[in-house]
């Protein structure tokens, strides 16, 4: 009998508390979980008696199911921790390859269109929250995650504790968005919203913080009322953000630390979406000399 998706399983609190010891992040933990879950329904016995060939049909299986490299590879990084921590036995991942993820180029909004957008949040709560994403360049998570406390007026900086890889770092937190977050505070503080030292964006209860989920509605019915057609998402105002900075000559190794990237051919990424930038490069055609035409 599969055990695993029953909750609770003896097999699954092992893992989970096999992760805890690690300290993952609650969401590579969620990742973690579901991956096996996945198998387990696929099996239709315990998954930590699979064998190598088993695993080998599972892929193949996700593979013509449609499922995107990304969450393939994200589910075999899973399985391989189930199957060499929990379980003991790594060996039967021998057959499960990790594939080749596509790098796409991101989506990047003008500024006209970013303006357009952060005007269409249903909200002054959300308004402040998008600004935030573009202003200062923050992650969903890590704009959920401010507090009251980490607004420093006096050096123009946003404390992101603990964003992407358990680092801390500084955000830039330029005039104007100061003065947007002043006009939440005020407003919020009015309507019993915000606590002393609480989320800077309190969720229905101001305990809570807003989720990214709640952001992520947020931002997609703001690009829909504002009638903006491309695919966007919280993280397009993050690369939007960098792609800006990029075509104001701001050079790429601060734009760099301001993203918190470990490594710098990641934010390079953005030079091929500067259009900025492009617009200014002379082609080689337009040095030569004038060539007749007939």
């Amino acid at each position: 009998m599969n055990t695993f998706t029953q909750a609770p399983s003896e097999l699954r609190l092992r893992m989970i508390e096999d992760m805890r010891m690690r300290k993952l992040e609650l969401r590579t933990r969620e990742g973690y979980v579901r991956a096996v879950r996945r198998l387990a329904k696929y099996l239709g016995h315990a998954p930590d008696t699979a064998t190598a060939e088993e695993l080998r049909n599972f892929q193949l299986h996700l593979v013509d199911r449609g499922v995107s490299p990304t969450t393939l590879n994200a589910t075999i990084t899973g399985l391989k921790f189930f199957f060499e921590v929990t379980v003991g036995h790594g060996e039967v991942m021998a057959k499960m390859q990790t594939v080749h993820v596509p790098r796409t180029l991101p989506v990047i909004l003008s500024h006209e269109e970013v303006g357009r957008l952060i005007a269409a949040a249903g909200n002054l709560k959300h308004q402040t929250a998008l600004a935030v994403a573009y202003g200062a360049g923050l992650r969903t998570s890590e704009v959920t995650a401010l507090k009251v406390g980490d607004i420093d007026s006096q050096r123009m900086t946003l404390r992101v504790e603990q964003g992407k890889g358990r680092k801390d770092r500084y955000a830039m937190l330029s005039p104007v968005l100061l003065e947007r977050l002043r006009i939440w505070w005020k407003v919020a503080r009015a309507q019993g919203k915000m606590f002393d030292g609480g989320w800077l964006f309190p969720g229905q209860n101001p305990i809570d913080s807003l989720s990214t989920r709640q952001l992520n509605r947020a931002i997609h019915a703001a690009a829909k009322a504002a009638q903006i057609d491309k695919r966007v998402s919280l993280h397009t105002l993050r690369h939007s953000f960098a792609t800006h900075l990029l075509e104001q000559k701001v050079d790429i190794r601060v734009i760099q630390v301001l993203l918190g990237h470990k490594r710098l051919d990641t934010t390079a990424l953005y030079a091929q979406v500067a259009t900025d930038l492009l617009r200014e490069v002379v082609s080689p055609l337009d040095t030569l000399d004038p060539l007749p035409l007939d």
